[in-house]
């Protein structure tokens, strides 16, 4: 194609024109490295970190130069801040005091400048008037003005008013009626008419009708009264219902004083009885179809800021609302928490683009680690999956395998045959004493071609005849097989000295080792603090330290000794990291008993069972972490004792000696 101009190439039918994607997430764009962002949750849980914590830690501080959760989080805390300080949410009180001063100032003058009966007469009406802000108001309804300063500004209030309390639930509806009288009468009476239609609309969804045309009807007539412009039935609630709500809570908060002035106020803007009809039969609409809304909690006030209309402060609390229920979403700290939670489009909304951006990347992230089969949904959150696990096994294993140059060392294949044969895919010619299996195919193959060779015709009627140069046999290799009882020390001392995340990496690479490289083998990892345990991979993976003290080495010897009893053809393998001499063992009614310094029936109980796994033929090797002289002796002594060996490793390199000595001494039996 030869380029015709900006972001256009043509052919021999015409042009095309290049733009860029506006239909969601580019199709086009580099899928998310899941693998990179487990390597990052591994290192934590590694660490000794929680599971789900390392999860909801990658989301808080995001990946790839995106903003993380708590990015998002702090710029929405710092906005509800603002709106916080921003005005004085009582405001209205205030204004209406100041106009009604005004005006009584003004008429008092005007009386002091006139005489006779009426004009003392209205003196002594002034006078009585109640000092609350709403009592005089309500007092002066049936007064009669003598300046027509003094009744204009009063009339402003009244307009005032009903323009605050309607244009609260109605965020449109304050700019229709700050006209003149006639235009404001106008509007009021569009007004009446659009509730009317609102609650007929409203009644028809809760008796569940299908109202799509009639919400069709309804914004077509009043859809200019209506900034947010939502698209059905549901939205036009939503939107309503939070501005009521946000009343309420405006309410809610202002002080008693102030919440009686203010709602007689209100009750008196609303004088028309249709208009105060429509209002209250549309808050109960609004009630019964959102009745979860958070209505009674008081705002938190910061000082200063200017008064606020009674208007403008419902739209400020309903802007705090939503701040509120943003950081909530993006806080995470709920119940089933998922990033589903969180209203994309609002914090577009407070934001900007590029923050819905962020999120939504979270999001798939977080998609793509479910959909990719590494973590789970249950009832407690998000999971690692076993996949998942495998994937910190094989990077645990590569850091392993990084320091150990032993290609050649531990080499697993055994060309004698046994019960654990497997196929290469080769063949050859069979000899005399061969115990592998016949190859049919080569074999026919073979006397087929042979009889083509040397020409004797087509095969008999009976078959095809085979000599003995005709044979082969499959090759196969034997795998020796091994049980390997890992016996890893979970004591709380580990994670003091920081020896948990190298003891649960160790652990991990050495599974992957067997999963991946020696199938046959059984491995059994084995946990022990003040009583044993036996862990699945995963299980380790998501075990979290305890506070417990213990050491009971003898329990997880026991347990050790169950798994090679279970596989006695296979080659016993056992495996100790720990960190303290045995502090604990099982009493004769198998609950666990703890002693410090050790006691000698822990250490009796324990050499017993290092005893039982010598006469089954196991080699007990121990991986020593740290100085302590007590364990020294005891170790040293074992060893002796079993025919093992001692290593002590410094911490950053218990893996490569665990994994190295499980290669070395792996032998197969004939």
């Amino acid at each position: 194609m030869t380029p015709r101009g900006p972001g256009e190439f043509g052919n021999v039918h015409g042009r095309f024109r290049y733009t860029p994607w506006h239909g969601g997430p580019d199709p086009l764009a580099p899928p998310f490295d899941v693998r990179s962002a487990l390597d990052e949750v591994g290192q934590d849980v590694l660490a000794g970190g929680s599971l789900r914590e390392s999860l909801r830690e990658l989301l808080r501080q995001g990946m790839d130069g995106r903003r993380g959760l708590d990015d998002l989080a702090d710029r929405v805390r710092r906005l509800r801040e603002a709106a916080r300080r921003r005005g004085d949410l009582g405001g209205t009180l205030d204004r209406v005091r100041a106009m009604l001063d005004q005006a009584l100032a003004e008429e008092r003058d005007t009386l002091a400048g006139e005489s006779g009966d009426d004009a003392r007469l209205a003196e002594m009406d002034l006078a009585t008037i109640p000092d609350d802000v709403a009592g005089a108001v309500r007092a002066l309804g049936d007064y009669e003005w003598h300046s027509p300063e003094a009744k204009a500004t009063y009339e402003q209030i009244q307009q005032m008013l009903q323009r605050e309390v309607v244009g609260a639930q109605f965020e449109g509806l304050k700019q229709a009626l700050s006209g003149d009288d006639a235009q404001s009468r106008q509007a009021m009476q569009a007004v009446k008419d659009m509730l009317a239609d609102l609650n007929q609309l409203l009644a028809a969804h809760a008796r569940g009708e299908d109202t799509e045309d009639q919400f069709r009807d309804f914004m077509d007539k009043h859809g200019d009264l209506f900034p947010e412009q939502p698209e059905n039935v549901d939205e036009l609630i939503d939107a309503l219902a939070r501005r009521q709500a946000a009343a309420e809570r405006l309410m809610a908060s202002l002080s008693p004083e102030q919440r009686d002035q203010l709602s007689r106020l209100m009750s008196e803007a609303l004088g028309d009885p249709d208009l105060a009809s429509e209002m209250a039969q549309l808050a109960d609409n609004l009630r019964a179809l959102r009745p979860g809304l958070d209505r009674r909690g008081p705002v938190q006030q910061g000082q200063g800021g200017e008064p606020m209309g009674y208007g403008d402060a419902v739209g400020a609390v309903a802007e705090l609302a939503d701040l509120e229920q943003l950081g909530e979403q993006l806080g995470q700290g709920y119940f089933g928490a998922t990033l589903d939670d969180v209203d994309v489009e609002r914090l577009e909304q407070y934001l900007g683009a590029d923050a819905a951006r962020d999120m939504e990347a979270l999001r798939q992230l977080e998609r793509e680690l479910e959909r990719q089969g590494y973590v789970s949904r249950g009832d407690d959150g998000l999971r690692l999956t076993p996949r998942a696990v495998r994937r910190l096994g094989e990077t645990a294993l590569k850091r392993v395998f990084e320091r150990v140059e032993a290609a050649g060392r531990g080499d697993h294949d055994d060309r004698a045959a046994g019960q654990a044969d497997e196929l290469t895919g080769l063949s050859r010619q069979w000899e005399f004493g061969d115990e592998l299996p016949i190859d049919t195919v080569r074999t026919v193959s073979n006397a087929l071609q042979r009889r083509a060779r040397t020409g004797a015709g087509s095969p008999s009627a009976g078959g095809v005849e085979l000599l003995v140069e005709d044979f082969e046999v499959t090759e196969t290799e034997r795998r020796s097989v091994a049980a390997v009882a890992l016996c890893v020390d979970m004591s709380f001392s580990m994670l003091q000295e920081g020896r948990w995340g190298p003891m649960k990496q160790t652990a991990l690479a050495l599974s992957h080792l067997v999963q991946t490289r020696f199938r046959h083998d059984a491995l059994q990892i084995i946990g022990f603090n003040l009583a044993a345990r036996r862990l699945t991979p995963t299980e380790l993976t998501e075990a979290e330290p305890e506070w417990v003290q213990g050491t009971n080495l003898q329990h997880a010897l026991m347990l050790g000794a169950r798994h090679l009893r279970r596989h006695p053809d296979a080659e016993p393998v056992v495996l100790v990291v720990t960190d303290g001499e045995p502090t604990a063992h099982l009493e004769a009614d198998g609950r666990p008993t703890f002693h410090w310094p050790a006691t000698q029936a822990t250490i009796r109980a324990t050499v017993a069972q290092v005893d039982e796994l010598r006469r089954s033929g196991a080699q007990l090797n121990v991986f020593m972490l740290g100085e302590d002289p007590g364990l020294a002796r005891f170790v040293d002594a074992v060893a002796r004792r079993a025919g093992g060996r001692v290593f002590t490793p410094d911490v950053s390199r218990l893996g490569e000696y665990v994994v190295a000595d499980y290669l070395r001494t792996r032998r197969g039996r004939r």
